[in-house]
């Protein structure tokens, strides 16, 4: 019984540690800048691993409101398993990439008087919320999902299910954000 209480206490303690060094090593990797490598291919695919992930948690919903506990358990675990490769892409893709900004349409970094009279405030204003609140939700739905499964796994399912309601929505929003912000800044990165 206490190696089962400290084998808990050492998850919880993973997972807040993962909760904090997650989001400081993706800051830190994106001071770091890999040359000669082309990885210009991966935000299309890390738009489609956050699309697939959005579909799927949509079908975890449903699985889980007809009691299909299984098939939402492995639908859960796809997504956890999508959100991780979605990381490795994403990180890869920012150590070897320059940052493409939202309207830079000759690719050249900056943001000439031609260009920004060709973007409405709106969009730069909607691109830039939605982008923001992407990544900090990103941040916060770590701890969410792992705790999430954690409670289901050691079978607390009340406290699952309260903090689901907290989780699925937050998930969901930065799976499809995702797809969002790539299509919106898409046609900036042929010219980067």
């Amino acid at each position: 019984m206490e190696s089962t209480q400290s084998t808990k206490h050492g998850i919880r303690k993973l997972i807040i540690a993962l909760s904090i060094i997650i989001p400081l090593a993706v800051a830190a990797l994106f001071k770091i800048k890999i040359g000669g490598v082309d990885l210009s291919f991966l935000p299309a695919i890390y738009a489609c691993i956050n699309g697939i992930t959005a579909i799927l948690l949509i079908l975890a919903l449903v699985a889980i409101k007809k009691k299909k506990i299984s098939l939402h358990e492995g639908i859960i675990k796809i997504c956890m398993v999508l959100s991780a490769l979605f990381l490795v892409c994403y990180i890869a893709y920012h150590m070897t990439s320059d940052p493409t900004l939202y309207g830079d349409s000759n690719g050249n970094g900056e943001l000439e008087m031609f260009e920004l009279a060709s973007i409405s405030a709106a969009s730069k204003i909607t691109y830039y919320l939605i982008l923001i609140s992407h990544i900090i939700l990103s941040v916060a739905v770590v701890p969410l999902v792992l705790f999430s499964y954690l409670y289901a796994w050691e079978g607390k399912y009340d406290k699952h299910r309260k903090l689901t309601k907290f989780t699925w929505p937050i998930w969901f929003y930065v799976a499809a954000t995702g797809v969002i912000v790539y299509i919106m800044i898409s046609p900036y990165y042929a010219h980067s």
